[in-house]
């Protein structure tokens, strides 16, 4: 088993409350020098951790996607495997929940994975819907 599967499938825990996301952000903002890779799960693995600038302009786009699309007075659909120091964050697309936790007997995938480890290929969402996937390039063309 690899570093990136034995971080993703343990513990982790939820970020709730946007606070804590913002805070999240903002830490990992400060760390971007740190090589994060960051994975579209259902798209390309990607090779190579992400410069500072690209990881901090990705992670901006991500942030404001989900502070636009879910509307909720909670966050609730990200985790990490340490809210201080994260090694792994998951982020669920706030237009593909369903039911992330598998109660539906379906698990639903995560939409982002940021990692400090390279990530092994993950079976992504049955279909990416076009406007996500052009937003996810506009994302990369800076």
């Amino acid at each position: 088993m690899s570093d990136f599967s034995a971080v993703y499938g343990g513990m982790l825990w939820a970020i709730r409350e946007w606070e804590q996301w913002d805070r999240l952000v903002a830490s990992l903002q400060e760390d971007a020098d740190d090589g994060w890779y960051v994975y579209y799960v259902g798209q390309n693995l990607p090779e190579h951790p992400l410069d500072a600038t690209a990881f901090r302009r990705i992670l901006g786009g991500i942030s404001a996607l989900l502070h636009r699309d879910h509307q909720e007075r909670y966050l609730g659909i990200v985790y990490a495997d340490d809210r201080e120091r994260p090694r792994l964050v998951k982020i669920y697309d706030p237009n593909n929940l369903g039911s992330s936790c598998g109660s539906s007997g379906k698990l639903v995938p995560p939409g982002w994975i940021l990692s400090r480890m390279p990530p092994d290929p993950l079976s992504g969402p049955e279909v990416l819907p076009e406007n996500r996937k052009h937003w996810w390039k506009q994302l990369f063309s800076g």
